[in-house]
């Protein structure tokens, strides 16, 4: 053979017949960045809804109601004549508003009640946690139900009633992490240095556990945005006539037909932003563990 020959069929050796399937690192790392453009999207249309909104979401048009989507309503109008595209856009406010106060509220409680115990031990510890126990036993939703009514209906309400439910889960997450990290050899280190006990919090324990608690944080948010539009669904939530994507699907709800895009646009809106929250939590939560990778 000559050396042209063998140079071509060196080549052809060398170049794979079958190219290599896309790894799975690289396809969850496209659907987590391409979840944190959708959340900054609609972040800032949330902020700028004012401005990019093209009607007044409590607007009603009577003579153009169950208008399908056109150039004039983008995603058509409900039953009061209403444009979709902005209630959807300032729905957007009440799921975010509702995600970041109640996770806030969940992180405090949480953190300062797993503090405590992982610090108190004993009986202490006991009485935290057996009460911590106590709420996490209740279903969520029925729980979430239960406290929004004693505390009365409404968005504040609903902030508060998520806040308290889903802070047992982030007190066992600080305590098993505290109990793990105090034991470590620096924080030993700095105790017979003679730093404090408060000195030790902040500097050793709470920056070596954030992690975790981010992870579950962006879980928990993709949860409150669920069961805030599905306490609006129930009218116990947001009030009319504030935008909300659970208010939105209660009044499509009986127009599944007449005007399927009352439904569509806003489940459609909710889902998106459930599924990016939650492949951020999954893509962190590897991140930060990769033992549990697939």
């Amino acid at each position: 053979m000559n050396s042209h020959g063998q140079k071509a069929s060196e080549k052809l050796l060398q170049k794979p017949l079958i190219k290599p399937p896309r790894s799975k690192a690289s396809q969850r790392n496209r659907l987590f960045y391409a979840s944190i453009i959708y959340l900054v999207i609609l972040g800032a249309a949330a902020l700028a809804a004012p401005i990019i909104s093209p009607y007044n979401p409590n607007d009603q048009h009577l003579e153009e109601r169950f208008a399908p989507p056109s150039g004039k309503y983008l995603l058509g109008t409900d039953n009061f004549g209403r444009d979709l595209f902005s209630r959807i856009i300032y729905g957007s406010r009440s799921a975010l508003l509702v995600g970041i106060v109640s996770v806030s509220i969940a992180v405090v409680i949480g953190l300062t009640v797993g503090m405590i115990a992982a610090l108190s031990e004993g009986l202490v510890d006991n009485i935290l946690m057996l009460l911590m126990d106590s709420i996490l036993s209740f279903p969520t939703v029925l729980l979430a139900i239960t406290v929004v009514s004693f505390l009365g209906y409404g968005l504040l309400q609903v902030m508060l009633a998520i806040g308290v439910i889903f802070s047992p889960v982030f007190a066992r997450i600080v305590r098993a992490e505290a109990l793990s990290i105090k034991t470590e050899g620096y924080v030993e280190a700095s105790r017979a240095l003679g730093s404090s006990q408060l000195k030790i919090v902040f500097l050793h324990i709470i920056p070596n556990l954030l992690g975790k608690v981010v992870v579950q944080g962006s879980i928990t948010f993709a949860i409150s945005v669920v069961i805030e539009a599905s306490l609006s669904f129930l009218g116990l939530g947001t009030q009319p006539p504030t935008a909300s994507w659970g208010l939105m699907l209660k009044d499509a709800r009986n127009y599944l037909v007449q005007a399927p895009w009352m439904a569509i646009y806003p489940g459609v809106a909710l889902a998106l932003t459930v599924l990016s929250f939650n492949i951020i939590g999954d893509t962190l939560s590897e991140k930060i563990n990769p033992r549990i990778q697939g």
